[in-house]
This record gives structure tokens, sequence and C-alpha cells, in this order.
């Protein structure tokens, strides 16, 4: 008679590696957006946010983990990025920060240096990276925007990884979609900025 204990010890490691690889495959099908207030949704609720959207939009295939936090700078979320890869284990990562860093005057160097870090991280997690184009309003002078959008240009050629355009160049000439502030889309905006996203992404993420 066969000895179902022997078969059992034998077949059991090549089982375990089966379910192991079956979650791996299961967690790299996720899209993670790293970024601050123009995707945690500002003043609205996370389900509301453009990412919680696409997420509904696509059934989760893949699924999008929407980990911006409004006010971050490119240093803070290469602060939380390690901790967030572990977790989350992402096959892309869409990299929309460098914003606030603008808004406060740092320097292009230093943005650029924090978002390399970003980018060498989410390759170093075999995650693959896509930069977001920011840009600045024209009031903080020309010579430095035009500095500070030359970043992200510069970055995704150096990389070779697909840059995606800012959406909020869509947004801006709509005072209906934006909250008073005038820098933060309201969520009246969010639906057009998902459907945006979902025609620039799907190319870079859909199998």
């Amino acid at each position: 008679m066969m000895n179902f204990n022997n078969v059992f010890r034998w077949h059991y490691p090549f089982l375990l590696l089966c379910l192991l690889l079956v979650s791996r495959l299961a967690a790299a099908d996720t899209l993670m957006i790293l970024g601050d207030s123009l995707s945690a949704g500002y003043r609205m609720s996370a389900s509301a946010a453009w990412p919680s959207l696409l997420n509904k939009q696509w059934q989760q295939q893949p699924r999008v983990v929407n980990a911006s936090i409004s006010g971050d700078t490119a240093a803070q979320g290469l602060a939380r990025l390690p901790a967030l890869l572990k977790q989350h284990q992402p096959q892309w990562v869409l990299i929309g920060l460098g914003g606030n860093d603008g808004l406060r005057g740092f320097t292009p160097d230093a943005i650029a240096q924090n978002l390399r870090k970003v980018i060498d991280d989410v390759k170093a997690a075999n995650a693959k990276p896509l930069l977001m184009q920011i840009r600045l309003p024209a009031n903080y002078g020309r010579r430095y925007t035009e500095a500070f959008s030359g970043i992200y240009p510069d970055l995704a050629q150096q990389y070779d990884i697909p840059l995606v355009p800012f959406f909020m160049e869509q947004v801006y000439p709509k005072p209906e979609w934006m909250q008073q502030d005038g820098i933060h889309p309201n969520p009246d905006a969010q639906p057009f900025i998902a459907n945006l996203m979902a025609k620039e992404l799907a190319p870079l993420v859909k199998q």
C-alpha cells in the first residue's frame, strides 16, 4: 500500500513553493501611487480621490494602491518608500513627488537627487518606476520653473523610464474643477483625472 505520510513529506516542499509563487505573483500585480496632495485627495475622502476611482474602474486589474500623503516632499516620500515597497510589493510605482519641494523653493539639484534615490529604490525592489511630470505655477519665475520642470524629462531619459504627463495641466484651466486655494483639484475633477490617468497608464501597466 502507498504510504501517504511519505508522499506528503516529499510533496510538501513543492506545494509550499507553489503557494509562495502564487502569492508573489498576486502581490506583484499592483500599481502604487507615490505622490502628494494632488493624488492623496486633499480635503476629500480617500475614496473620492482619483487613484481610488481608477482602482474601481480597473476592477483591481491591476490593483491600485494610493500611498500619497498631502504635503510630502521628495525626501519624505523617499523615507516612507522602503516600508511601502515591503508592504505592497508593487510591480509598478508611479512617482508623483517634487511639487512641494518646488513650492518651497528647494534647489533643482536637491530635488533631482532625492527623486533619483526614489527611482533607485523602486528598481532595487524589482518594481518598474513610472515618473510623472510635475510643473509649478508661472508666478515662481521663468528661470526656476523651467529648471524645475526640466528635472523630470532628464531623469526619465537617464533611467529610460516612462514620463507620464502632468494631469493638472488639463485641470487648471477649469475653475469649476479647482478648490479655492487655486492649487488643488476638487472632488468634481477626480473622475476626469481618473479617466485621463487610465488612458495614460493602461499601456504601461496592462499586460
